[in-house]
Order: C-alpha cells, then sequence, then structure tokens
C-alpha cells in the first residue's frame, strides 16, 4: 500500500492557491477539468516531496462546506517555523495557535482547513511567538 494524496473541497481557486502555493510554498504538479462532472482537480505537492500530495477538488456548482474542522488537518515538516509563520500573517492568514514552543503552530485555509506546520528540528522559543494567544480553533 503506497500513500496518495488527501482531498480537500475548496470553494474559491484562485484565493486557495495563494494560500497553498504562495503562502505554504507548495506547488502545482497537475490539473484536471472535468466538463461532464462539473469539477476541477489540482494536485500539489512541498518541493522535493514526490510521495505525497494534495488534491483540491472546485466543484464549478456552488454549494456550501460546514464547518473544515470535522476533516482534521493536514500537516507539513517545515524549516523555519518562525519565517513561514511570519509570511502567512503578512499575507493577512490567522495564525490560530502560534509556534510558541518553536515545535507547532496551526493556521487554517481559505476554506476552513486545518494545517499544522512542524518545525523540523527544534528552536527556541521566540517573540512576538512565545506570548501569542491563540486564536480561534484549529
Amino acid at each position: 500500500m503506497k500513500y496518495l494524496h488527501t482531498m480537500v473541497r475548496v470553494t474559491n481557486i484562485d484565493d486557495s492557491l495563494r494560500f497553498y502555493c504562495d503562502g505554504l510554498g507548495l506547488e502545482e504538479v497537475r490539473r484536471r477539468e472535468n466538463e461532464k462532472g462539473r469539477f476541477t482537480l489540482i494536485f500539489l505537492r512541498a518541493p522535493g516531496d514526490e510521495g505525497s500530495e494534495v488534491e483540491l477538488t472546485y466543484n464549478w456548482d456552488p454549494e456550501p462546506y460546514a464547518g473544515g474542522r470535522n476533516f482534521g488537518h493536514l500537516a507539513y515538516r517545515v524549516k523555519d517555523i518562525y519565517a513561514l509563520c511570519q509570511h502567512l500573517s503578512g499575507m493577512g492568514v490567522v495564525i490560530n495557535r502560534p509556534p510558541r514552543d518553536g515545535h507547532m503552530a496551526f493556521v487554517k485555509s481559505p476554506d476552513g482547513i486545518s494545517v499544522e506546520l512542524i518545525q523540523d528540528g527544534h528552536l527556541d522559543p521566540q517573540e512576538p511567538w512565545a506570548s501569542m494567544p491563540n486564536t480561534g480553533t484549529w
């Protein structure tokens, strides 16, 4: 058995690609439009990570998706959690669970999907992150 991908439904392709690609640094590896099924599939992966992908599914006919929390979360190991959180924050992304411990943070995609960021190794606590409170849920 081999892990292939995780699928998350998205409501806006541009907003989602801005978050996943411009924010988290994932790369689009392929895209499939299905006119008969009225959907678009976009597959993303972290640079250098050939083994796992995120499939963004965009249904052309709008439908509501309640909550994203019932999905659980995606998780990515990152080189510098502080730099990435600063980058995302600069894009207007709320850091729901700041990396107070230098190891873990949570943010949400535009569709409410929780994304866990895990530091590769461990960094010493740094301000402003060390004293920053949680915001919302993750």
